[in-house]
C-alpha cells in the first residue's frame, strides 16, 4: 500500500468506528434521534465509492490512484460524524450551515478532481462539479426528510425553510469546489 493511501484508510477507520460507537456504544444523548444505524449502513459504502469505482476503471492501467481525490470525497462523511460525536450539531447554533458549505465543498472538490481529466473547458468542469452537487445535496436532503421529518414531530415551516436552506448551502459549497477544482487544474 502507498504511503500516501494512509489519508483516506485514516478518515475511514475513525468515521467507522465513531458509527460504531453511535449504533452500539454507550447511549449518549447527542446520538438520539440522529439516525446512525442507518448512517453506519450507508455512510460506511458511500465512503468506499469513489475509491471502487476508481479501481474498476483503472485495475489494467499504470496509474496511481489519486488519493486525496478519495480523501476529499470521504471527508464529508467524516466531518459529519465526528461533528456529531461532539455534539456540535446541537451545541453550536450555526455548525449545521456551515456543515452544508464544508462538507459539500469537500465532497463536490474530490469528486472534481476526478472528473477533471475527461473535462477539457473550465467553465464545463465548474458546471459539471457545480450540477453533481446540486443533484446530490437534493438527493441527500430527500434522504434526510425520509430519515427523520417525514414522521416526525418537525412538520411545521421551519423544516421546509431549514431544507431550503441546507440545499442552497451545498449548491454554494458545489460552486466553490468547482471553481477551485478548475483554479488547481490550470495550475
Amino acid at each position: 500500500m502507498s504511503r500516501r493511501a494512509w489519508l483516506p484508510a485514516a478518515i475511514f477507520l475513525v468515521t467507522v468506528a465513531q458509527l460504531l460507537l453511535g449504533v452500539f456504544g454507550p447511549e449518549l444523548e447527542q446520538f438520539e434521534g440522529k439516525a446512525f444505524g442507518w448512517r453506519l449502513a450507508t455512510f460506511a459504502p458511500g465512503m468506499l465509492v469513489a475509491p471502487i469505482a476508481w479501481w474498476l476503471v483503472n485495475r489494467n492501467t499504470d496509474k496511481q490512484p489519486p488519493y486525496g481525490a478519495f480523501a476529499l470525497v470521504m471527508g464529508p462523511f467524516f466531518f459529519d460524524v465526528t461533528g456529531n460525536t461532539l455534539n456540535l450539531y446541537d451545541s453550536v447554533w450555526w455548525f449545521d450551515d456551515a456543515a452544508h458549505v464544508i462538507t459539500w465543498f469537500l465532497l463536490c472538490a474530490g469528486v472534481g478532481l476526478l472528473v477533471a481529466p475527461a473535462v477539457d473547458r473550465g467553465w464545463v468542469l465548474v458546471a459539471l462539479v457545480t450540477g453533481l452537487g446540486a443533484m446530490m445535496a437534493i438527493g441527500y436532503e430527500v434522504a434526510e426528510w425520509y430519515t427523520f421529518i417525514r414522521h416526525g414531530t418537525n412538520d411545521d415551516k421551519s423544516s421546509y425553510e431549514d431544507t431550503l436552506g441546507d440545499e442552497a448551502l451545498g449548491l454554494v459549497g458545489a460552486l466553490a469546489a468547482g471553481l477551485f477544482v478548475t483554479r488547481a487544474r490550470t495550475r
